[in-house]
């Protein structure tokens, strides 16, 4: 096998959950969900270099993300260069635009680019199960990430069935200064678990038909019920009061995003909100491997 180009430019979208929940506990530690995972625009960009040598070199542009072992892209690469056979230096530039401990699959999403980036430069010798195979060895929503758009989501998050993804949905999202770690969420689930929400289905098929504007009314997030934070609360209202058909915390948090029908409706909500980092983005239709 032989490389078909050395460099690559591979862009890595967010992720929000419109609904998700904890269905129970396996043996292994990991937790059982149903979630709605929604890709957007906004997005990391991923740089993957490869020359003659071997190992994995990570750089980032945001100095809070470890550029070890312990960063998925990191993982990803070293997975992937086992699995093909081949040696290489590896080295993966990463541009952060979307906030850290946020809630918004940006470490996973880093991962799943590193994956694909990595089978196009190698000529594509792995299918897109293989690929999923190895993201889920790496975190639960690294699948996801790696087709993108509009998918129902259960097991620990990894298996997933797309759906066509609505139109005209677009979003505002606020990133707190605070930050969420997602380990210490699912703890805390543990030591106060909820009743699974018996919603799921009907948000499902809301989903399906496509009815965006009570669909968005009744998002739910299980950890933003577990916190009962008022400070996310305060945000999901502001959202409100700004004109989002309806706001929710995504993944652990801590960020909170609001619905919008119309890219100048969420400009306009932006605009009147105070927050430091804010973001507008849209709902994206998945990716081409």
């Amino acid at each position: 096998m032989s490389l078909k180009s050395n460099r690559i430019v591979i862009e890595a979208p967010a992720k929000v959950n419109l609904f998700l929940d904890i269905t129970g506990r396996l043996q292994n530690g990991y937790h059982t969900l149903n979630t709605v995972m929604q890709q957007i625009s906004l997005a990391d960009s991923v740089e993957i270099t490869a020359e003659q040598g071997d190992g994995c070199v990570i750089q980032c542009s945001n100095p809070a993300i470890p550029c070890d072992e312990r960063n998925i892209a990191f993982k990803a690469c070293k997975m992937f260069m086992e699995v093909v056979g081949e040696k290489a230096k590896i080295t993966v530039a990463i541009h952060k635009r979307i906030p850290v401990e946020a809630g918004l699959g940006g470490s996973s999403t880093d991962g799943a680019a590193v994956l694909r980036g990595l089978n196009i430069l190698y000529g594509r010798p792995l299918s897109l199960q293989q690929l999923c195979e190895i993201g889920a060895s790496l975190g639960a929503d690294v699948p996801f990430c790696l087709t993108g758009g509009t998918a129902i989501c259960t097991g620990i998050g990894d298996k997933c069935k797309r759906i066509p993804t609505p139109e005209n949905l677009f979003f505002v999202i606020i990133k707190p200064d605070f930050a969420n770690n997602t380990s210490k969420a699912y703890r805390l689930y543990d030591q106060k678990p909820l009743p699974v929400n018996q919603d799921f289905a009907d948000f499902v098929s809301l989903l399906e038909k496509g009815e965006r504007d009570t669909l968005a009314g009744k998002m739910y997030n299980v950890f933003q019920r577990l916190y009962s934070d008022g400070r996310v609360e305060k945000i999901a209202m502001d959202l409100l009061e700004a004109g989002a058909k309806g706001a929710c915390m995504s993944g652990s948090g801590s960020a909170v995003f609001g619905v919008f029908d119309s890219e100048k409706a969420a400009e306009l909500a932006a605009e009147k909100l105070s927050y430091n980092n804010k973001y507008t983005a849209k709902a994206s239709q998945g990716l081409q491997l």
